[in-house]
C-alpha cells in the first residue's frame, strides 16, 4: 500500500509536468491547436489553447489519481500482480507526456511524428503487458476479463498464457510497424486479434469443459 502510495505521488508529479509547461508556452500558442491526427499524421482534430494546453493534460491528472483508488476497489485486488500494477500506473502519465508533447508542439507548427510514435508506445505497452499477463491472477480490473475465465481459474490461466504470448508478438509487430506508413492501420488490426484470439481460445476451452461434464 506504501509502495502505491509513493507511486501515486511520482506519477502524479509527472503529469503535472505537461500542465506546467502548457501555462509557461500558452502566451505563445495560437488559439486553436491540434488535438488530433489521422492514420497517416495529418491534423484532423482542433481545440482551443487552453483546452488543448491544460484541460486535457489535467483531465489525465484526474485519472492517474482515481484509478488506483478505482483498482483497490476490485474485491480480488490482492491477485494483481504487482509488476503489471506499475506499468498500469504508469501509463498515464507516459500517455500525458506523450500526447501534450504532440499538442503543443503543433501549436508551433513542429512536426511530431504522431503516426510514428503512437504505435511504437502502444507496441511497447503490449510487449510489457503480454509479458506479465501469464503472472497475473484472476481478478475484476486487470487481465482479460471474460465470462469463462472469470468462471474458471483454470481458463483464466490457460487464457492467460496464451494471451501473453500473442499481445508480446502483437506488440513487436505493431512496433515493427511503426516505421512504415501502414503502421497505424497494422496497429488497429493487430489489437483486435490480440483480443480475439485469446477469446476465441477461452470460449473454446469452455465448451470443452462442458461436453466433458
Amino acid at each position: 500500500m506504501k509502495e502505491n502510495k509513493k507511486t501515486l505521488i511520482i506519477t502524479s508529479i509527472v503529469c503535472l509536468i505537461p500542465i506546467i509547461v502548457g501555462i509557461i508556452l500558452y502566451p505563445s500558442l495560437p488559439d486553436q491547436i491540434t488535438t488530433h491526427w489521422d492514420f497517416s499524421g495529418t491534423p484532423n482534430g482542433y481545440s482551443s489553447k487552453f483546452v488543448g494546453a491544460i484541460v486535457f493534460p489535467a483531465v489525465l491528472l484526474l485519472v492517474n489519481i482515481l484509478l488506483p483508488l478505482l483498482m483497490r476497489l476490485d474485491p480480488k485486488y490482492e491477485n494483481m500482480n504487482d509488476k503489471l500494477k506499475t506499468v498500469v500506473f504508469w501509463t498515464i502519465p507516459l500517455v500525458s507526456i506523450l500526447c501534450s508533447s504532440a499538442t503543443l508542439a503543433s501549436g508551433f507548427e513542429v512536426d511530431t511524428y504522431i503516426q510514428v510514435i503512437t504505435p511504437l508506445f502502444v507496441g511497447l505497452l503490449f510487449v510489457f503487458i503480454g509479458n506479465y499477463l501469464p503472472k497475473t491472477k484472476q481478478s475484476y480490473m486487470m487481465g482479460i476479463k471474460l465470462p469463462w475465465t472469470l468462471e474458471s481459474e483454470d481458463n483464466w490461466n490457460k487464457t492467460h498464457r496464451l494471451g501473453g504470448f500473442v499481445w508480446v508478438i502483437g506488440g513487436i509487430v505493431i512496433m515493427i510497424s511503426s516505421f512504415f506508413k501502414w503502421g497505424m492501420y497494422v496497429l488497429f488490426t493487430t489489437f483486435m486479434l490480440m483480443f480475439l484470439i485469446p477469446s476465441v481460445y477461452s470460449y473454446m476451452i469452455y465448451k470443452r469443459s462442458k461436453e466433458e461434464n
